[in-house]
């Protein structure tokens, strides 16, 4: 799948959500919690589609997170494998 020319990634979490905040820390979008809040109220984040206003948003398996100018992920659940 493409976004905007570029392929969706996938993140795989062990967990039933991770909070928006810390995907964003997690795929490098954000070096910092302070970065990753002033992305989402400058509403640079997009998740399935909407704009997302809320750092702390759960995002579980299945949900699809694309920041403005950087690229999209589509969030999977399960086991990582070796």
């Amino acid at each position: 799948m493409e976004t905007n020319g570029r392929k969706m990634e996938k993140i795989q979490i062990q967990t039933d959500f991770i909070k928006l905040d810390q995907l964003l820390k997690y795929i490098g979008a954000a070096d910092s919690g302070a970065m990753a809040k002033a992305m989402v109220l400058d509403e640079r984040v997009r998740v399935d589609g909407e704009i997302c206003t809320m750092r702390g948003k759960k995002i579980r398996p299945g949900q699809q997170v694309a920041v403005a100018d950087l690229g999209a992920w589509r969030v999977t659940g399960g086991r990582i494998s070796e």
